[in-house]
Formats: C-alpha cells, structure tokens, sequence
C-alpha cells in the first residue's frame, strides 16, 4: 500500500476512540468531589491528550502536588466506575486498524491515557492483538514530548523517518515534530482544522477512515 512509510503510531482518544465525552465528564465529576473551581467543557476539552497529572497542572496551575495527585486519584476512580459514561471507537475505525494491518503495516500506540486505563479499552473494543508495541505518558513523558515516539521506533527496530504518527490534537503532531517525524492530522476530535495545520502535518484527514486511502495515493 506505501512504500514509504512501515510503522503507523495512532493516538487513541478522539483518534480511534470517540471518548471526549467520557473524558470530560469524568474530569468534572473529580472537580466537583474535591470542591475545586468550575472547569467548562471546553477548557477540559483543550488539555485531552496530555498526560492526566500535566492535565491537571494545565486546568489548575497554582495547586499543589497533593491536589493533583488527589484529582487523579478521583477522575480514576470514576473513570474505572459502572457510572462513567462509556466511550466507542469511532465508525469505521477497527475496520481501519484491521485494513491496515492486514496491508503490512506494523502498529503502535502513543498515548496520553494511564496504562490501566489504555488496556481496559484496548480489550473492550477488540483492537488489542493488533496493537503489539503501546506507550502512556505514566510510563514516559508526556505529550508534546517525543519519548513515547523514540521507545516505539526502538522496540519495532524502524527508522524515523519511516514511521507516521496519526493524532488529533496539537499535542500529537507537536510531539511528532519534536522528533522530526511525519504527522496527520485528524479532525474529528479536540482541536479544530487551523490548529492542527499550525503543526504541518504531512495529512489532514476528516477521519481515520481516510487513512488507507491517503497512505495509497501519497505515497
């Protein structure tokens, strides 16, 4: 399908997962539990795909350590709770990672979600044997910084610049070009078409399902 490009690095919320609902509400939930100031919907929005401690320091910059650990602790225990609500891949998108990986592509994921939090999504939307090289910010840095990039190229033994990191947030393709890897952009989650084309991403794409079939005519 591409004789360029070998490994494809996905992001997974608002990537493959249709969880910016989720994300939010759980966040407001921890807020309101621990009585701290209001945070709208919009401005939880901006700060998902960061790590969950640096999201935390980027809604509420002047709290301390023990608060941010005390709001993780409470957005994990909603998240993990039969209350939250339930995310779902995007449609189309396990039909995608299955095109794709059926064409030879070797896939990763680079995350900004807890490692409990990524494989109990992994496992319950099917896409986990296709997955076999993933990385969270609560095992590295988080985004923007390009270590979860460098640690999948090593462990997958692939060049950088064959290698293409798919996200939808600022965060994913700042992270990409931190390591002068080659990005797309999708826009069907956080940060809108002009954002992400501050980045230069090689690709804009209204979904991830336009992946294959920009992979075959770019390249």
């Amino acid at each position: 399908m591409n004789d360029k490009y070998k490994l494809l690095i996905f992001d997974w919320d608002g990537t493959l997962m249709d969880s910016e609902a989720t994300i939010v509400s759980c966040m407001q939930q921890a807020i309101e539990q621990e009585n701290m100031e209001f945070r709208s919907y919009e401005e939880i929005q901006n700060i998902i795909g960061l790590g969950l401690e640096e999201a935390i320091q980027s809604l509420f910059p002047d709290v301390d350590e023990f608060m941010v650990n005390t709001l993780v602790n409470s957005y994990r225990a909603y998240f993990f709770s039969d209350d939250a609500p339930q995310s779902q891949l995007f449609s189309g998108a396990k039909e995608t990672i299955e095109l794709l990986s059926d064409a030879g592509f070797m896939l990763a994921i680079a995350t900004g979600k807890s490692r409990r939090g990524l494989n109990k999504e992994l496992s319950t939307s099917g896409l986990e044997e296709y997955f076999h090289i993933t990385r969270t910010a609560e095992e590295t840095f988080s985004k923007p910084h390009p270590m979860m990039l460098d640690e999948i190229i090593v462990d997958y033994n692939v060049e950088v610049e064959n290698a293409l990191m798919i996200g939808d947030s600022e965060y994913d393709l700042q992270m990409a070009n931190n390591f002068a890897m080659d990005s797309v952009a999708v826009t069907c989650g956080v940060h809108d078409r002009d954002r992400l084309l501050e980045q230069n991403p090689v690709g804009l794409l209204n979904s991830i399902v336009e992946l294959p079939e920009w992979l075959r005519d770019e390249y």
